[in-house]
């Protein structure tokens, strides 16, 4: 046993969840160790192809956003979901994306009206995650450990000591870390050595993945389109374009009761992108895989803390995996940097598990229920789908519009997005009206304490998110009122708070009340049209405190 580093949180596992968490930490001040298994530079998976609007937002706010999105496919291919026979068959229903180039200029689609500075954006993992690595390495206060594997660790009463192994050395040391959060995965070994197990629904769906070179493929399409969903009586699958040229990956869902091991790849790949055995392709890589449901029985064993797919697990529809484990890291950060700076009692890291578990047990549901009506509406699929003619025709009219039903909440997930809330959080000071439901599509925005905070474009052109500080925000619809009393109370707690007059045409709508707490993760923690009776009181229990003086 050699060397031993000290650092304030450790974070085992380097993909996009492990990234942001430790940027965002870093730029709290805050000192971060990370370790991953890869080589610097070595390609992740290409499962991942979506990145969600508000984890846009906090690519902005991390100033990544021009550059991730300036990444993936060409600047003019289409974004746009296509249901077809097959990927060079019959188109009968598309879902219309907008393409980079007017993805901030569109009004005309199901996801362009949404109240945010930053729309979603398709990019497959390949091209995000080198992106993020190259912000990450360069970050001061971070320190990134490749090629090297996290062995265990043992809890004491002021941190964490992990044993970590260089992979190309064979060399351990130590690191002791004040909190350590593993981001290692659905099979990660920082839940099992917590003690959490998985429990939920152990198999929903079954599917091999193929990441394909097919050169031909594109102009053999009846037209471009970001995703395919091939819908025939033979196999049927889903086709997202990578690189927007040769590039495809290919998910073959198969028919309950079928094992992978007894389907022909190559066969069910011909059939979805309705070639011959005489098309070429190149296969890259290769995965079969079972979509389950499952959440970890906790998110946290004292000082450890688990994030993304270490925590939760389920059916990449809605395209809300990477992106919901992105929002824990974004929840997690501030919590764990107010306790290290001070501001924050260390009963504020009890709220990560209150927020987080609700949320990701209802988006493990919605794409659980997803892709069982998916599943439902292919099997029902017969040989006549492919019929020319007015019958035909009328038959993929019909499957195109309950395709278009089923699938547009999942591609276009705006509930999911802005319209989910945090109920009987500890650290949010509600008053008693009941945040809007939502569905994954549609929402409402509110500041009902818990919701997130609403966007809206200020006079001077800017996006309120712009103007929002890194920490608590006092946002104050009416200059006149006075928030002397409550800033102070801030103040002599050590809790950082900006104050920033919103000066918006329509503020008044989406904010009746003159005064909104945002928090540092943009979800409100207290609104009213006064400072409270009490600021004393406010500003201890969003900072983990009860009442506390």
């Amino acid at each position: 046993m050699s060397d031993r580093d000290d650092v304030e949180v450790l974070v085992i596992g380097a993909g996009p969840v492990g990234l942001i968490l430790a940027m965002d930490l870093a730029k709290r001040g805050v000192a971060v160790m990370l370790v991953e298994t890869r080589a610097p530079g070595e390609p992740p998976s290409v499962r991942c192809q979506h990145v969600s609007a508000r984890t846009m937002e906090i690519f902005r706010r991390l100033g990544l956003a021009s550059v991730v999105r300036n990444a993936g496919l060409p600047a003019d291919y289409t974004n746009d979901i296509a249901f077809r026979t097959t990927a060079t068959g019959i188109e009968f229903g598309r879902i219309p994306i907008p393409c980079r180039t007017r993805r901030y200029l569109a009004k005309d689609g199901p996801d362009t009206w949404w109240p945010t500075p930053e729309p979603p954006h398709r990019i497959n993992q390949l091209f995000l995650e080198p992106v993020l690595f190259a912000h990450a390495a360069q970050l001061p206060g971070l320190r990134i450990l490749s090629r090297t594997a996290a062995i265990g660790f043992e809890q004491g009463e002021d941190g964490v000591l992990a044993i970590v192994k260089n992979l190309d050395a064979d060399k351990t040391r130590k690191i002791f870390a004040r909190y350590l959060v593993g981001c290692d995965g659905a099979h990660s070994n920082v839940r099992r050595q917590i003690g959490a197990t998985l429990y939920g629904d152990s198999q929903v769906i079954q599917v091999q993945s193929t990441d394909i070179l097919a050169p031909a493929l594109l102009s053999m399409m009846p037209g471009p389109a970001w995703a395919i969903d091939c819908i025939n009586p033979r196999s049927c699958g889903l086709v997202f374009a990578i690189d927007g040229r040769e590039r495809w990956l290919v998910h073959h869902f198969l028919k309950p009761g079928d094992s992978p091991s007894a389907v022909d790849r190559n066969c069910a790949i011909r059939e979805i992108l309705g070639v011959g055995p005489a098309f070429e392709f190149e296969i890259l890589g290769q995965e079969d895989w079972t979509g389950r449901r499952m959440l970890a029985s906790r998110f946290r064993d004292g000082r450890v803390f688990l994030c993304g797919d270490a925590a939760h697990i389920w059916v990449p529809f809605a395209g809300y995996g990477m992106n919901a484990g992105i929002a824990d890291a974004m929840n997690l950060s501030w919590m764990l940097a107010g306790v290290i700076k001070g501001w924050a009692d260390a009963a504020l890291l009890d709220a990560y598990e209150i927020e987080r578990r609700p949320i990701t047990e209802q988006v493990s549901r919605y794409a659980m229920n997803t892709s069982l009506s998916r599943t439902a509406q292919q099997l029902a699929i017969r040989d006549s789908i492919e019929q020319p003619g007015p019958e035909g025709d009328a038959l993929r009219a019909r499957i195109g519009r309950e395709a278009y039903q089923i699938n547009v909440g999942q591609f276009c997930c705006g509930g999911l997005n802005f319209g989910y809330f945090y109920a009987d959080s500890p650290i949010i000071a509600y008053d008693g009206e009941a945040a809007p439901a939502y569905t994954m599509y549609d929402f409402r925005q509110s500041t009902v304490p818990g919701c997130r905070t609403p966007h809206l474009w200020l006079r001077d052109g800017r996006s309120l998110y712009d103007a929002l500080a890194s920490n608590f925000t006092l946002l104050r619809l009416d200059p006149k009122v006075e928030v002397g009393g409550l800033v102070a109370a801030a103040t002599r707690r050590g809790v950082p708070m900006t104050v920033v007059d919103v000066d918006a045409e329509d503020a008044a709508t989406l904010y009746p009340q003159r005064l909104v707490l945002s928090r540092p993760d943009q979800h409100v923690a207290w609104r009213g049209d006064e400072p409270p009776g009490d600021p004393t009181a406010l500003i201890d229990r969003v900072r983990g405190v009860s009442a506390k003086r």
